[in-house]
């Protein structure tokens, strides 16, 4: 358990998505601006983490790695690459659901989402995660606590970044600076903040 939570930790805050590895900067800029849409994306994303990385496990483990086929007398069978369909395959059907889902009952956060919500299923962050835990060899307990992890780390950074930018939409700044320039900076300086957490995972 106690390894669990480690890892929970460390796919937030050393391994953060976008602030460590750059993946899903194209969401997590275009929707950043007002911490409550921030909020729904970071929300949206750990569900279909969440969800994903661990269903994913299970269909690498039971039917695409090597020899997973051995229960049918069928050793040699290696379908691993289908992977990258496959993941992709299952993150659209978890994103179609979980769009499903917000129109119903959160019509706001759906609108705010306008065509990001759909781009989700070829989101490289979201990818990555599936793509991570194949490399790592990760078991379905592990795979999920890291999905999720992963997700609430992409969650509490693009709040963060929400919540600095509704507050900088006040302020006087340069031209050159207004819109994505700020972006850019702020996530930059955030970054630098984040990798402090793999220097502290390493001592």
């Amino acid at each position: 358990m106690a390894d669990l939570g480690a890892l929970f930790l460390r796919a937030a805050f050393v391994e953060n998505m976008p602030l460590t590895y750059f993946l899903g900067l194209c969401t997590f800029l275009a929707l950043s601006r007002r911490p409550d849409t921030a909020f729904g994306l970071g929300l949206a994303i750990t569900v279909v983490m969440g969800v994903s990385v661990p269903l994913n496990q299970l269909i690498y483990a039971g039917i695409l790695a090597p020899g997973a086929w051995r229960w049918a007398g069928m050793p040699e069978i290696d379908l691993s690459y289908l992977s990258l369909i496959t993941f992709i395959g299952v993150i659209a059907a978890t994103v179609q659901l979980l769009e499903m889902v917000l129109e119903r009952f959160m019509p706001r956060i759906h609108a705010s989402f306008g065509v990001f919500l759909p781009l989700l299923t070829v989101q490289c962050a979201i990818l990555g995660g599936s793509l991570f835990m194949v490399e790592r060899r990760y078991d379905l307990a592990e795979a999920a606590v890291y999905g999720v992890g992963s997700g609430a780390g992409f969650a509490l950074a693009v709040v963060m970044l929400g919540a600095i930018r509704s507050r900088l939409a006040y302020a006087d700044l340069p031209a050159g600076l207004r819109g994505l320039g700020i972006a850019f900076l702020l996530a930059g300086m955030m970054s630098l903040g984040f990798s402090s957490f793999a220097q502290m995972a390493a001592q």
